[in-house]
């Protein structure tokens, strides 16, 4: 085989980039991949529309990302979300912004982000080396070359871009962490982040399937508020997932080992005395109906149940006989209603994982391990993660094209 310049090894999107920055600036690329298809996990992002990245600034991009921020500002201030868009608008896809500055393929399909990169990585003439690394190579410490189970593979430059250890199925089995730490370097434990949390209890089950929009969500760490924003969730069998829920247990760093608790405004346009006014004046239209009844104007169907046992109203009492007590109490757990918290769904459910290569080991302008030269990191085997929204991706392209560059221009020189 011809010696190559840059070996990247993961076809996700943080890989692919780096490859396509690589080649673009010169270098002879091949890219490490044993899936049959390229951005397998790419492909099923944002349901399977592919929200690749966020409408925003690098200040916006940064407050997004509640582990290790501060090491991406090299990064998102030399390819931030503008340049991204700008990249797959050249490539011939059309994106559009939705709500949230969530950027899409106008499409609506995430095939076309990935069959994009693939015409670009032909075109720039990247090879696709179907094999999986199983060891980094080193001559005086430094890379020579990756060990795969099909054969070996000279470069000067290795970007490691393997994942992490979320949805297996599509290649992030953590191969990178363990090439990683064989090198020397620290790995931060991998954790699920961006994952549904499972209840302590069966209050969300009996509203399986209700997805609430517009309330808000605050969560505590041992009755510390960690969390707090607006949007949508969704309740299941288990407990809580949907946008909101997916954020906050990004600040769960310590499930099972601290006590958890969700807490959802329902009403959030409404403080707590224009709420009781507004139950006074339901309460008049229902008079003389059943208390169960008489929720049917603030309340999806399906929670009504759930909120009348939560009340201590009797559900056949009256709305005549229900106390100013009883009314301020039902107006508070309509501000509060809390979910405990046990866990979470298993790693395999995350969208993204926490934890990785440790930051403070990698050069936050290049992307080059501060410990073995020749090493390049990408995406989510690093130890950062972010909020739902396109922003994990963005991290992704903005890591995946340093790496690439600084990789490129270092193989050049030598």
């Amino acid at each position: 085989m011809n010696r190559l310049d840059v070996l990247v090894l993961g076809g996700g999107p943080a890989g692919m980039m780096a490859a396509i920055a690589a080649a673009e600036n010169g270098a002879a690329v091949g890219l490490l991949e044993p899936n049959t298809r390229l951005g397998k996990k790419l492909n099923i992002t944002g349901k399977g529309r592919c929200n690749l990245t966020n409408n925003c600034d690098v200040q916006e991009l940064m407050k997004n990302v509640p582990q290790n921020g501060r090491f991406l500002y090299s990064a998102f201030s030399q390819y931030d979300s503008q340049d991204v868009m700008a990249f797959f608008e050249a490539l011939g896809v059309p994106l559009k912004t939705e709500r949230g500055n969530r950027v899409f393929p106008v499409s609506d399909r995430s095939f076309d982000i990935s069959g994009a990169l693939e015409r670009h990585l032909r075109e720039l003439q990247v090879r696709w080396l179907r094999d999986r690394g199983t060891a980094l190579l080193l001559r005086d410490g430094t890379v020579t070359g990756v060990r795969g189970e099909q054969g070996t593979y000279e470069a000067p430059c290795v970007v490691i871009a393997t994942g992490g250890v979320s949805y297996p199925l599509t290649g992030s089995t953590g191969d990178g962490y363990r090439l990683a730490r064989s090198v020397g370097h620290t790995v931060v434990p991998p954790r699920p982040s961006l994952i549904p949390l499972v209840e302590r209890g069966e209050i969300c089950a009996g509203m399986q399937g209700l997805s609430l929009r517009n309330v808000a969500l605050t969560a505590y760490e041992d009755d510390k508020r960690i969390y707090h924003d607006f949007g949508e969730l969704l309740f299941t069998h288990f407990g809580l997932s949907g946008p909101l829920v997916l954020s906050a247990s990004a600040h769960m760093r310590h499930l099972g080992e601290r006590k958890y608790r969700v807490e959802i405004d329902l009403k959030p346009a409404l403080d707590e005395p224009t709420l009781d006014k507004r139950l006074l004046s339901d309460f008049e239209k229902h008079i003389n109906s059943d208390f169960i009844n008489a929720l049917g104007d603030l309340l999806p169907k399906k929670m009504i149940p759930t909120v009348v046992a939560r009340s201590g109203i009797g559900e056949r009492s009256k709305v005549h006989s229900v106390t100013r007590e009883q009314r301020h109490g039902l107006v508070r757990l309509l501000k509060h209603f809390s979910v405990e918290i046990a866990g979470a769904r298993p790693v395999e459910e995350a969208i993204i994982t926490s934890g990785g290569v440790s930051v403070g080991e990698v050069n936050p302008s290049t992307m080059a391990s501060k410990l073995v030269p020749g090493l390049f990191f990408a995406g989510e085997v690093l130890d950062v993660d972010a909020y739902t929204g396109g922003f994990n991706l963005q991290i992704a392209w903005s890591t995946g094209r340093l790496a690439g560059e600084h990789a490129a221009w270092q193989s050049n020189s030598q």
